[in-house]
């Protein structure tokens, strides 16, 4: 196979990037574990983007699932690698599909199925087209979200392990998931993730409502909240462009959103044991990230049991990095990762 060029976009972030106190490193300790090779094709993939919706179900509760690739499945062909994107707190699934007109790409499912990924997404249980129930949609919730969907990745891809990116409150998700149900993961990629939370400035402003979200199952969530986002932290590190289109998607679902996610990570944190995440994980987070600290992160990243685990700091990059202004960073990280060549040796 033809090797691809290198990326003209330059990760050497410094001192930032790579971790090398108390025996941390970019790629710590080698790895580990023999992996399934990578299929995904690294150089990208030309032809049409294919998408279709399916529903999943969790008891009575119906969750909407979508799906694009380069192609359409054909009967007898061999099936790509599965990447299958986890949305956080205050967004749906909407986030990971962004149309930005004359603002260039932001559909990450878009660029990765270009990359040779099939990707897929969902909406838990009440955001976005996904039913609605009394609940509030706490963490737990979206890894019984995530276990429901687990039938429709098999019957429709014939794999039984994928790929699991989750943004926010969605790597917390995705890393719960990867808890219980270790089997079902080949890779993980934990993005603007949190472990405890402590001192991170935006959970500490958050928890100053607290009281409301002990009480209340849904909290009010406006155009200008989904401004806050990507300005909270650091504006300027997002267009705002792309900030008004996830907003006009956003919006027909409603101004309300559950808060069972952030009543867990201001009061019930950690949500996710690092010793038990068995799995490849790459955490990857913006230099300018509220929801978390440098130290938060380096105590879950030097606790993963698996060889095979990354953490880098994405430079002039706040809390969303998908919506990142530097999203091509995110990108050129994170399908390295995904597309890792099987060890030799182990």
């Amino acid at each position: 196979m033809t090797q691809p060029k290198e990326s003209p976009i330059n990760l050497s972030l410094g001192r930032r990037s790579l971790m090398k106190g108390a025996g941390l490193g970019l790629v710590a300790g080698g790895l580990a574990a023999t992996l399934p090779a990578q299929s995904a094709s690294a150089a990208g993939e030309g032809g049409e983007i294919w998408s279709s919706e399916y529903w999943a179900k969790k008891g009575d509760v119906p969750l909407w699932m979508f799906r694009k690739r380069v192609g359409a499945p054909k009967a007898g062909e061999p099936s790509k690698p599965v990447l299958f994107f986890v949305h956080g707190s205050s967004v749906t699934s909407r986030c990971f599909d962004i149309q930005v007109k004359g603002g260039g790409e932001y559909s990450v499912m878009d660029e990765f199925a270009r990359y040779g990924f099939d990707c897929w997404t969902m909406d838990h249980e009440n955001y976005g087209k996904s039913g609605r129930t009394s609940g509030n949609s706490d963490i737990k919730s979206g890894v019984e979200d995530l276990k429901a969907a687990l039938d429709v990745l098999a019957k429709e891809t014939g794999r039984q392990k994928y790929h699991f990116l989750g943004e926010s409150a969605g790597a917390i998700r995705a890393g719960a998931f990867a808890e219980v149900q270790p089997d079902r993961v080949d890779r993980l990629v934990l993005a603007a993730f949190t472990y405890k939370g402590d001192g991170a400035p935006t959970l500490v402003k958050r928890a100053e409502q607290l009281d409301y979200y002990r009480t209340h199952n849904m909290r009010k969530r406006d155009r200008e909240m989904i401004r806050s986002i990507a300005t909270r932290d650091k504006p300027g590190t997002s267009e705002l462009a792309a900030v008004e289109a996830l907003a006009d998607a956003e919006m027909p679902f409603g101004d309300q959103v559950p808060t069972g996610t952030y009543l867990d990570m201001t009061s019930k944190m950690p949500q996710v044991d690092p010793k038990k995440v068995l799995v490849p994980t790459l955490v990857i987070s913006g230099q300018y990230d509220g929801n978390s600290t440098l130290a938060d992160l380096q105590d879950f990243f030097g606790q993963l049991p698996n060889g095979d685990h990354q953490l880098i700091i994405l430079p002039g990059v706040a809390h969303s990095v998908v919506l990142a202004t530097n999203r091509q960073l995110f990108w050129h990280a994170t399908k390295a990762f995904l597309t890792m060549p099987t060890p030799i040796s182990t």
